[in-house]
């Protein structure tokens, strides 16, 4: 498996290159999911406000005032957090390679880039109000469409997923959470999807709502976007080993399988990030040195690619798709179904209710299922109700 970037072109490609040591796998593949989803998300907006299903709107923008305090300080700040942390990061290079993680999440820094950081922010930002500034500012009416909003819902998804992700691990692992709560919270491992999906999916929603942007157009957009992010996601979980696989599994690999490399079928997580299992002979990094004996399911590759099946099924039927909001209904039945059942080979930690046991992804996906069953009968009720209103009215 590979940690990070580096190892990966160390083995593939035979390059050298320690500065990919900062890349970590998993995160490598976690931006490249918000990409993917931001990118088919986007074009499903358009394609919908061609259609005049999503109209675009209106904004009051001011235009050719000139930088205020705020905005000054505003830039200063950032402009010092980046200046403090990359001139230390920049001389301490070889350190930083090899603790990426340590290295942001720490206070040190230098004050002096800081420092020469806020200044530079702060005249870039009046400079630039200063090219742009009128004789008298006056408001404009700036219309934006749907679509506009990607990159900031992109960004919202991303914040209040990862701390979804945060929260929903710490729940279902409170025991290692409150052996050292500081670090459960502020390190980058131990992320729960479905924590993300809730949390990322409520805020973008309530965005949206407070920008007037149709909620069941738009959770339609999104949905194909949704299930491939999941998928490459899990790809991500795969490559660095993050401890999202399945239960032991030393059944030889049956024949109708025999296509398929033998660690589609059992697989033993060489150099996991979570350092679990026996020791690895010759090893060369020692953050690195461990496999799964026996070995197990690899659930991390299944779902990626049941997932990314499900992406281009979703694509490919998108425009069949006439009764708002049914889509991401069925987005929401087929991510139940799937995850529900991978849940059967995973390993994972049992809530008890009596002698009944289950897992959070299974009461998770139990309910996003019930909700895409709710989803289907309200929307095509709802998709009726408005089409007799309307016949009603032009009558």
């Amino acid at each position: 498996m590979y940690p990070s970037l580096y190892y990966a072109f160390r083995d593939l490609f035979g390059l050298d290159w320690p500065a990919l040591k900062m890349i970590q796998s998993f995160g490598f593949f976690v931006a490249i999911s918000f990409l993917v989803a931001a990118y088919f998300f986007t074009r499903e907006l358009k394609r919908k406000e061609q259609q005049g299903l999503v109209n675009p709107g209106t904004t009051k923008v001011l235009k050719g005032a000139k930088a205020t305090s705020l905005e000054l300080a505003t830039s200063a700040l950032i402009g010092f957090l980046l200046g403090y942390k990359l001139v230390f990061v920049a001389l301490n290079f070889t350190a930083f390679t090899e603790n990426t993680q340590g290295f942001l999440l720490s206070t040190q820094g230098n004050f002096i880039g800081g420092i020469l950081g806020a200044l530079i922010s702060a005249y870039f930002k009046y400079r630039e109000k200063e090219k742009t500034k009128l004789p008298t500012p006056e408001l404009v009416d700036e219309v934006i469409h749907p679509y506009q909003h990607v990159g900031t819902m992109t960004l919202i998804a991303a914040f209040a997923g990862l701390l979804g992700a945060k929260i929903f691990h710490n729940l279902e692992n409170w025991d290692e959470f409150m052996v050292d709560p500081v670090h459960a919270l502020i390190s980058f491992d131990g992320l729960t999807m479905y924590g993300g999906l809730i949390c990322g999916s409520a805020a973008v929603i309530y965005y949206a709502y407070k920008n007037k942007i149709a909620i069941p157009h738009l959770i339609d957009s999104c949905a194909p976007g949704l299930m491939l992010a999941y998928g490459t996601g899990r790809i991500g979980c795969h490559v660095a080993g993050d401890g999202d696989w399945g239960i032991v599994n030393t059944a030889p690999k049956p024949s109708w399988l025999s296509w398929a490399p033998d660690w589609l079928w059992s697989y033993d997580y060489p150099n996991n990030v979570n350092g679990v299992g026996e020791l690895l002979p010759n090893c060369y990094d020692d953050r690195y040195c461990y496999h799964l004996v026996p070995s197990v399911f690899p659930t991390p590759m299944y779902e990626s690619i049941i997932c990314i099946s499900l992406f281009l099924l979703l694509w490919i039927l998108r425009k069949r798709f006439t009764v708002p909001g049914l889509m991401f209904s069925v987005y929401l039945l087929l991510n139940g179904v799937e995850r529900f059942f991978i849940e059967k080979i995973r390993v994972n930690t049992l809530y008890h209710i009596g002698n009944f046991g289950f897992t959070q992804a299974e009461l998770i996906s139990t309910i996003i299922f019930l909700l895409g069953v709710t989803g289907v009968v309200y929307f095509t009720i709802r998709n009726k109700k408005i089409t007799s209103q309307n016949a009603s009215a032009g009558s």
